[in-house]
């Protein structure tokens, strides 16, 4: 029952906002309803590691003549992920009361609507439904950032939208085709899926519809293209909302639904995607190395980091894959770290441009130590949560290839190359005209960052937590991709 009220709240929530009009009450009646909904994922939290490691099943029929139910439900895989989506938006929400948005209501609507699009992501165990809800969370993602992007947020935006759309359609064929292959009466039920009975030939076209689909979400390279613009054109939340939470949905994908069901397709293409994945790290990184501009920067990072996390999951090892899922929920809490903190920045200053900064830490000390603390996360040092999910990825693709890990490597040395040099040449040094008048964090700006560096440390000094919640799952997923 819970699964179901944390999809159904956030969705209530979204409509009644419509009705608010003063901004101050708004504000605070998004931020408690998002806090309520991260209480409610507590408390599936704790029901599922004390008492039943069950699935947190719900399901009613719908369209039982078209084999679509009503299944939702939260495994050890699911329930990081919805957790990591319920911990984020009210830091996202909270992040955002520095900011005066035209149509405020539509703004916090549109936020909390992709939170019930993205938990149904997460949790949905019918493959129509989560084709539903895949669809669902690119609209309210449309509209904030074409809404209140940047200069250039139509085109950037309309690049987004036919690309992840156009993904979409690959998948949504994938399925109808599957539905048809399961035993009669047919299902979309995702157990009825795993069971479909596909020749060679035809799980080579399931997989390429469904990489190319989660493909273009994550995003591996060369489907990235709409990537850095979108993220650097969108607003503060936004970029923090697809960053943090919804390029989750592709490597989510490819766990749930393409490893079980193409798993000979897997191991015949899975190499070639492979060579993707790792190419996407290493031009990523090498462009990254070239960015003036901080937020654009952190969206080339974001590409490596992501790219590594899709390798991870296509060498099919036990480590590599707790690797993949802790990463996941690791590189969430980090970039959305670093966005916000990009966005602090470019309040005062009014400009992202790294030439242009300096000194910052001089005017603002606490905002300098809040950076370095999500900086080294980012870099992966040990004792934070990038080392633990880096850790393990390296150490899977050691284990399929010693090549392919020593080339994935390079992201650990490139980030700490181009994150420490925006660093360097932000923060430190003397201030200059620009930076001369900055003020220092708000209590407010606290209270948003600081939950996301006891993450980090959390995850850092004792994994064993996170990565206990998933293994169960992990090796049920690996057992079906063997």
């Amino acid at each position: 029952m819970l699964t179901i009220i944390l999809i159904l709240f956030p969705l209530a929530l979204s409509l009644a906002t419509l009705l608010l009009k003063k901004e101050q009450a708004l504000r605070f009646f998004v931020l408690g309803g998002a806090l309520i909904e991260f209480g409610i994922m507590v408390a599936a939290f704790v029901q599922y590691r004390t008492s039943c490691h069950c699935q947190l099943l719900f399901r009613a029929g719908w369209l039982t003549n078209m084999g679509i139910s009503l299944k939702f439900g939260m495994d050890g895989i699911s329930l990081l992920l919805v957790a990591l989506t319920t911990f984020l938006v009210p830091i996202i929400i909270l992040s955002s009361f520095s900011h005066t948005y035209r149509r405020p209501a539509t703004f916090y609507s549109l936020l909390l609507f992709m939170e019930m699009a993205l938990v149904g992501v997460f949790t949905a165990f019918d493959g129509m439904m989560f084709y539903i809800f895949w669809e669902m969370a690119l609209i309210p993602a449309y509209f904030i950032c074409a809404v209140w992007g940047g200069n250039d947020r139509i085109r950037i935006t309309f690049k987004f939208f036919i690309y992840t759309f156009a993904g979409s359609l690959l998948m949504l064929v994938a399925l109808i085709y599957l539905y048809f292959s399961t035993p009669f009466p047919h299902s979309y039920d995702i157990q009825d899926l795993y069971a479909a009975v596909l020749t060679p030939g035809e799980q080579t076209w399931i997989f390429l519809a469904f990489f190319v689909a989660f493909a273009v979400k994550i995003p591996v390279f060369p489907f990235h293209t709409w990537q850095p613009d979108t993220y650097t054109e969108s607003p503060a939340a936004g970029s923090m909302l697809l960053a943090g939470i919804m390029l989750k949905m592709g490597i989510y994908g490819m766990i749930r639904w393409m490893l079980p069901i193409c798993h000979v397709a897997v191991h015949r293409w899975g190499p070639a995607a492979l060579v993707l994945a790792v190419a996407g790290i290493v031009y990523a990184s090498v462009i990254a190395l070239r960015q003036k501009d901080m937020k654009r920067l952190v969206a080339y990072s974001s590409i490596a980091h992501v790219g590594l996390i899709a390798a991870g999951v296509l060498v099919l090892t036990i480590h590599a894959m707790q690797g993949a899922v802790i990463q996941m929920v690791s590189h969430g809490i980090n970039i959305v770290g670093l966005f916000l903190v990009i966005d602090l920045v470019e309040q005062r200053t009014k400009t992202r441009n790294i030439t242009d900064l300096g000194g910052l830490a001089l005017k603002a000390p606490r905002l300098a130590i809040f950076f370095m603390l999500i900086l080294l996360g980012s870099i992966a040092l040990p004792l934070t949560n990038g080392f633990v999910g880096e850790f393990l990825l390296l150490l899977g693709i050691f284990e399929y290839s010693a090549l392919f890990s020593a080339i994935a490597g390079v992201t650990v040395i490139f980030s700490a190359v181009y994150m420490l040099w925006m660093y360097q040449r932000t923060m430190l040094g003397p201030a200059n005209d620009i930076t001369a008048e900055v003020r220092d964090l708000s209590r407010v700006e606290m209270a948003a960052l600081i939950p996301l560096i006891i993450m980090i440390f959390w995850i850092g000094i004792a994994p064993g937590f996170f990565l206990d919640t998933a293994l169960p799952d992990v090796m049920t997923i690996l057992s079906y991709a063997r």
